[in-house]
């Protein structure tokens, strides 16, 4: 392969290349860094490089024997971690100014990683805390979009999704407590997937989870990459792996098409984003599945729930730091705010979160997957994007109001491109289900992607952008 085959191609093309010995794993870190080396100065995703440490993983595995190579997954493939997960030899940042320390191992997920055979090639950049729907602290500097460096990359996995979006790296780790992988993913291109609670484990250092919000998962280039990711990440052993799953033909489903947000979060779903939901559906209906128009009945106090965990896990991350004296403003708003709330009000939101699953989930007894938009309006610009207030920036983030309610419920969701806007932007939808659908939802995406390939951003502009 050439250069820019090597940083184009998805993991699964490239594990077949490492594995065939078509290339070798130094060969494509060495290609990855070229491309680092190339782009990152003006979209800055990574808060670190690691690329001595990159080529030394890929020279191990280049020195495997055949069947050793055979059985890892991920041969050679150059991953990005998020910088709130642990990486052995690293700080984790979680975008502030405060260093807590090398880290002595990783954690699971990342561990799990290695194991199969990924090289990772640096930690991506984040919000401050990662509490924001776009990616920038006074720190680390503004994360740009590839697709137009005037807008966002979407947050808090922004990083992430840039560097996948680039060829930076080949898939990447983000966490998602309110869309935070989805989000990003929808706005680059990618496919991100929010996996149902407890499938990959979110280790230590995210403590409660945000409590109960918070999953980690991969941001790629592809439905089959995904599912691949998620083979080897996941904590339980499914009976049939994913990526089997998705190669299979999709079985015609019941798919319900809502675009009502959650009461109270204010957005209104412009027109160009319902044409996106009207153009998914009509491609769905044409591959033989039933679609059906619903209103979701997220309850009123769905947002106040997921609201009131995340001003706790503000004010919580606040207080763990061991220097608070140079966080900005808004994040010191955050806790401020977290810490106004009493503790019966975190426990009464726990403790209704079933009952409000329990009317998010009467979609289910018409349909097996909901379509929702994945966000109200286009790609924001960087400069539209609240820098201070803490009020404001909270009321921004509601743009990808639709995303929020599957992380209180812990249930799987998936964001698919879709093709790109009148301003060459790219464009995408939502896909979600009950706790035991991700194969059903991945299998469904990889069949929207087979029927309409999603364009990948390139160096090169095509003739119809």
């Amino acid at each position: 392969m050439t250069k820019f085959d090597l940083t184009s191609s998805d993991a699964t093309g490239l594990v077949d290349g490492v594995q065939t010995r078509e290339f070798s794993a130094r060969e494509l870190v060495e290609a990855t860094l070229r491309r680092i080396d190339e782009l990152e100065p003006s979209v800055n995703a990574f808060r670190t490089v690691m690329g001595t440490e990159a080529l030394v993983e890929a020279d191990r595995v280049d020195s495997l024997t055949d069947a050793e190579l055979a059985a890892l997954p991920l041969a050679g493939v150059p991953v990005a971690i998020k910088d709130d997960t642990d990486v052995a030899g690293q700080s984790t940042m979680w975008g502030t100014a405060g260093d807590r320390g090398v880290c002595d191992q990783d954690a699971d997920v990342v561990g799990r990683l290695r194991r199969a055979g990924a090289t990772i090639i640096g930690k991506t950049n984040v919000p401050e805390l990662t509490l924001w729907p776009w990616t920038a602290s006074e720190p680390w500097g503004v994360t740009r979009n590839p697709w137009d460096l005037e807008r966002t990359p979407g947050g808090s996995s922004g990083g992430s999704a840039a560097a996948v979006c680039t060829g930076m790296a080949a898939m990447a780790l983000g966490s998602d407590g309110g869309g935070s992988v989805r989000y990003p993913a929808g706005l680059t291109g990618l496919v991100g997937v929010k996996p149902e609670r407890d499938r990959v484990p979110v280790g230590p250092e995210h403590g409660s989870g945000w409590h109960g919000l918070l999953v980690l998962g991969p941001l790629t280039r592809s439905v089959r990459d995904a599912a691949l990711f998620l083979d080897v990440v996941s904590q339980a052993e499914a009976s049939r792996a994913l990526r089997d799953v998705i190669a299979c033909p999709a079985p015609a489903i019941r798919i319900a098409v809502s675009t009502n947000p959650p009461p109270g979060s204010h957005v209104s779903l412009s027109a160009a984003r319902r044409r996106t939901i009207d153009e998914t559906a009509e491609l769905l209906s044409s591959l033989g599945h039933q679609i059906i128009e619903v209103d979701i009945d997220y309850g009123l106090a769905s947002l106040w729930n997921s609201t009131v965990r995340l001003l706790k896990v503000g004010h919580d991350d606040v207080a763990s730091l061991p220097d608070r004296s140079r966080l900005e403003g808004r994040t010191r708003a955050v806790a401020r705010l977290g810490r106004l709330i009493p503790a019966r009000a975190l426990r009464h939101a726990l403790d209704s979160e079933q009952r409000i699953t329990d009317s998010i989930n009467r979609v289910f007894d018409d349909a097996d997957v909901v379509l929702t938009p994945l966000c109200a309006a286009a790609v924001p610009r960087i400069d539209s994007c609240p820098s201070r207030d803490a009020y404001r920036s909270l009321r921004a983030a509601n743009t990808s109001a639709w995303l929020v309610p599957w992380n209180l419920t812990g249930q799987p969701a998936i964001t698919v491109p879709t093709g790109i806007d009148h301003d060459g932007l790219p464009t995408a939808i939502q896909l979600s289900g009950q706790a035991d659908s991700a194969a059903t939802l991945l299998a469904l995406a990889a069949q929207i992607e087979s029927a309409r390939p999603f364009r990948r951003w390139s160096t090169t502009p095509s003739a119809d952008s």
